[in-house]
């Protein structure tokens, strides 16, 4: 068991070093990306929730759910959970006179999970934190001819976190994530005039690291003799990064597309060699009521003060930022766990629907995501492992404003799978 789990780690890390997630979404132009939904496919599912916590599947959005993992599968302290999940995104972009269709196939998350002992348990992972990938033209027409300007940008930044989770009492759970941000951001501009020979570039390029911490407290006692009522509130801390700067200007011969003059900007002398990407601490409060593996309703919401986040280096005139909310609601039904007559019934059902306001204000019309999201979880035999199959249909942006709206259709599938990493000899 250990050798698998050595492989798994090597794996994980691989991956992430290797591949790269994207976006074509138009509004990663902005920030450091198009932001990505932190958490496993079971929980996408239920509109994004992590309140709830159970025994057998890792919650990536709350560490003091680790502090569950293994109490109530019998004999099964030393339990590993593997996790991972991909995606497939289909976007349908919309202006006030174009439309275009566009998708990506992405790595979601890799993690692994462990029970060290009744009510202690800890896991790590990677899982691409944003994604930078758009393509803009903006065409201006005036007395002088007509100018255009071509946007491009790719990177994104990804997380490596370790969490830890400790069931302090009866039914209350803490629990704490470290995370280690990385990863570079690559913008280009490229200008040009109508019957001129030659266009300018200004390319920009950041290196962007640092850390951010997320906090959380379950409490989630037996009421009724047999339901249970769950509550969390989480706080993901302000994120400090780091962000080393370059910045090319020049010029280029239109016909060939060959560089004529490339000078290297010193950013030094203006104090933009090295900036600070300050993410503002976002706090989650979550409700729920359900029973325990047969049925669970929740809802939660989401407060992050982004009016105080810019990017000094990176930054658009188009752009400013308010204060960002959630409000998300999840749910989920197995009508027989334990059943053996039925595959169906053991099946896990799920439903949710989120609506955020991102904080985004670009031409000074706010920028909001509305989601409804569906799925199901497979049994794989009769282990407590399962494939998970989710869709997510929804709607980003406006036309307003020369603006652009997203119609997506997002497919799901995720896999969570239990062994034990390791057995007590028994000595007769």
């Amino acid at each position: 068991m250990i050798r698998k789990i050595v492989i798994a780690i090597v794996y994980i890390f691989t991956v992430g070093m290797y591949a790269q997630d994207g976006t074509v979404s138009p509004y990663s132009f902005f920030g450091i990306g198009d932001l990505k939904n932190v958490s496993t496919v079971e929980n996408q599912m239920m509109g994004g929730i992590g309140v709830y916590a159970d025994s057998i599947h890792l919650n990536l959005k709350n560490p003091a759910a680790y502090g569950k993992l293994g109490l109530e599968v019998m004999d099964r302290e030393g339990l590993v959970t593997y996790t991972a999940g991909v995606s497939n995104k289909q976007y349908q972009l919309k202006s006030y006179t174009e439309e275009e269709k566009s998708s990506i196939t992405s790595l979601d998350y890799l993690a692994l999970g462990f029970s060290l002992g009744k009510g202690l348990g800890m896991g790590f992972g990677i899982m691409p934190l944003s994604s930078v990938g758009y393509n803009l033209i903006d065409e201006q027409t005036n007395s002088g001819g007509s100018l255009t300007n071509l946007y491009t940008g790719e990177g994104g930044l990804t997380r490596v976190f370790y969490s830890i989770g400790y069931e302090v009492l009866k039914d209350l759970s803490i629990g704490a994530t470290v995370n280690f941000n990385y990863g570079t951001l690559d913008n280009e501009r490229l200008q040009q005039i109508d019957g001129v020979q030659f266009g300018t570039f200004d390319r920009r390029s950041s290196r962007v690291n640092g850390f951010d911490f997320n906090y959380a407290l379950n409490y989630s006692p037996i009421v009724k003799g047999r339901y249970r009522f769950h509550s969390s509130i989480r706080v993901n801390t302000q994120g400090n990064l780091v962000s080393h700067n370059d910045r090319q200007i020049g010029s280029f011969s239109i016909a060939t597309g060959g560089n004529i003059e490339e000078v290297e900007v010193d950013l030094v002398s203006q104090n933009l060699k090295n900036t600070e990407l300050k993410i503002p601490t976002t706090t989650t409060l979550g409700l729920g009521y359900g029973e325990d593996f047969k049925w669970f309703v929740g809802a939660e919401y989401s407060f992050q003060g982004m009016s105080s986040f810019e990017n000094t280096f990176l930054g658009a005139d188009s752009i400013r930022y308010g204060d960002a909310s959630s409000y998300a609601l999840g749910a989920f039904i197995t009508p027989d766990h334990d059943s053996f007559a039925s595959y169906l019934k053991r099946m896990t059902y799920r439903a949710g629907l989120r609506l955020e306001k991102t904080g985004m204000m670009v031409n000074d019309v706010d920028i909001n995501n509305f989601g409804i999201t569906f799925g199901l979880g497979l049994p794989l035999g009769r282990s407590f492992s399962n494939l998970n199959l989710g869709f997510e249909i929804g709607r980003r942006g406006t036309t307003k404003a020369n603006l652009i709206e997203e119609s997506y259709f997002k497919f799901n599938v995720g896999l969570s799978l239990n062994d034990r990493w390791f057995q007590k000899r028994k000595i007769n």
